[in-house]
């Protein structure tokens, strides 16, 4: 068999039924072959755009996401969705080409080191040099890929082993992967230590992250906060890790979340941080009081506990649900009555404000995200771009039920949102020629500097009839560098956010072969969305925001 048929036919064997990729001559052989394949190729319309597509398909899925690019620039334009994937834990898996083994050191037409160039932020790279070894590098790149901590794992292959007629290649081989072992059970120890840290504390509080769901550990989080009455606050990421319409939740902490959230952990005196990477926007604002403090911290990345916070009296390495499942067996005969009162007095001292009246007349994004969720179904998805418009749809469309919201959360990467709901949508089967009722509300959020970022993957979303809605909120301005020019130097003390250009969407929009519609207030906001979700296909919705509407 050839090679190139054969990491095909590997590939299926991982159940990937979708590839993100764009070819290259480096790729000649793999695209060759994938013209048998019953894998679906998507033709994305800049690399840069591959991995978020995988992601989005990813975090839906449940599955390993998987994307492709040539060698040297097609290669190179793949690093900052890699190490989006990797800051945020995705599991992905990229392939490149690269040029003829003898050529690999010779600054050959397009070739890099794209092994050397994405090491600080993938699992773990492979250079293939002999295709005999294909099938065990697929197999271990999936599961390095989608266990433990999950991330990013590369697979460069040159194109001459792509053209290698392989005999006698084991299918199933023994993966050889040393030094590899994550940890899921928590150390008993530990947790009893835990559990003693718990039953002393008189003001604990619980700090949910994103690997709460990559673990699925949802339901044991629900059931440790209810039996024991401890109050639950989200990361950036942990948002729906918890439901935000229960007594216990305390909202989200850091430097763009609720004052509340952080005035609420200032005043905790055990923090329980569960698969949270306490990275400097989680807990900049409250970093000294949580030094001060103690500290539980359950992640099944050992570099992760001690990094930020490094006085931390209980480190259990472990899964998060696995973990909580165990404290769940204890009866802690915790008493947070108390607590609860202050952290409920600290809600109403300290409320979210929404500035309900603007002079202008413009859309208020804060209302907005408000009333959008009184629309939108209990399953909704949302997916945030990066700025001022992902913070408002953070803070502000509550995830409750079984609705879903994914964002560039570590490594805040403009022009995401839009690839990763056509993922999504693909994950989702939201495609032109299904039935609509069966497809899922998929919303993306973007402004109109992250959507000009990856507006050409609208043809792909066109030329399928993804079934999603496009909100861009347009205010001219690159919103929050905006506004932190703002607050760092004072007012008028703006420079290089302006777009100085007034782009014409719904020409943009005639163009892609896109339904369009624009909104000039809140109320006309929420009516071009009732009236978008009726519409089985794309949907882009302009809406206008004051460029002085910064505070967040």
């Amino acid at each position: 068999m050839l090679a190139s048929k054969l990491i095909l036919k590997c590939l299926e064997e991982q159940n990937v039924d979708t590839i993100f990729g764009y070819p290259g001559g480096a790729l000649l052989p793999l695209y060759e072959a994938m013209r048998d394949s019953s894998i679906k190729h998507i033709l994305v319309r800049n690399e840069q755009a591959a991995p978020h597509y995988a992601s989005g398909y990813a975090r839906i899925s449940g599955k390993t996401g998987v994307c492709l690019a040539t060698s040297g620039p097609g290669a190179t334009n793949l690093v900052t969705g890699i190490a989006t994937a990797y800051l945020d834990s995705i599991p992905l898996v990229a392939i490149t080409g690269q040029v003829n083994t003898n050529l690999i050191g010779t600054d050959a037409f397009q070739e890099a080191d794209i092994t050397g160039a994405t090491e600080p932020f993938t699992k773990h790279s492979y250079l293939v040099k002999d295709a005999k070894e294909i099938p065990r590098i697929i197999k271990e790149a999936f599961h390095i890929a989608s266990t433990g901590r999950p991330g990013p794992v590369l697979i460069d292959i040159p194109r001459d082993i792509q053209l290698e007629n392989v005999k006698n290649v084991e299918r199933n081989p023994e993966m050889r992967i040393p030094g590899y072992k994550p940890n899921y059970i928590g150390h008993t120890g530990q947790i009893r230590r835990a559990i003693r840290k718990i039953k002393q504390s008189k003001r604990p509080v619980i700090y949910a992250g994103g690997g709460v769901k990559l673990s699925h550990a949802e339901k044991e989080l629900l059931s440790f906060a209810e039996k024991n009455q401890i109050p639950v606050i989200t990361s950036l990421m942990g948002i729906g890790a918890f439901p935000e319409d229960h007594p216990l939740y305390a909202g989200v902490v850091g430097s763009h979340g609720y004052d509340y959230s952080n005035a609420v952990m200032d005043e905790a005196d055990l923090c329980i941080c569960v698969a949270a990477r306490m990275s400097d926007r989680g807990v900049a604002e409250t970093q000294k009081n949580i030094e001060k403090a103690e500290l539980i911290h359950i992640d099944i990345d050992p570099a992760e506990i001690g990094k930020n916070i490094s006085e931390t009296e209980v480190p259990i390495v472990g899964d998060a649900r696995m973990v909580l499942a165990e404290l769940l067996k204890k009866d802690l005969h915790t008493d947070t009555s108390e607590w609860l009162k202050r952290v409920d007095r600290l809600k109403r001292d300290i409320p979210v404000l929404y500035h309900p009246n603007l002079e202008n007349g413009m859309t208020n994004p804060k209302l907005f995200f408000n009333g959008l969720s009184e629309i939108t179904g209990e399953d909704t998805v949302l997916i945030a771009d990066v700025g001022l418009n992902q913070i408002w749809a953070a803070l502000h469309y509550p995830i409750i039920k079984d609705r879903k919201f994914f964002t560039s959360g570590g490594l805040g990467t403009m022009g995401y949102s839009i690839p990763a709901a056509a993922g999504a949508a693909f994950a989702l089967g939201n495609v032109r020629g299904t039935d609509k009722e069966k497809h899922r509300e998929l919303i993306t959020v973007c402004g109109d500097g992250s959507f000009q970022m990856s507006m050409a993957e609208l043809a792909v979303i066109s030329l399928f009839g993804l079934d999603m809605t496009i909100l861009v909120f347009k205010n001219g301005k690159l919103g929050m560098v905006r506004q932190l020019q703002h607050d760092t130097y004072g007012k008028d003390h703006y420079s290089g956010t302006d777009l100085d250009f007034d782009l014409n969407f719904e020409s943009l929009a005639d163009a892609y072969h896109l339904d369009y519609m624009r909104a000039k207030s809140t109320d006309e906001a929420l009516e071009a969305y009732k009236k978008a979700r009726q519409i089985n296909g794309p949907v882009i919705i302009e809406v206008d925001v004051d460029q002085d509407f910064l505070k967040i």
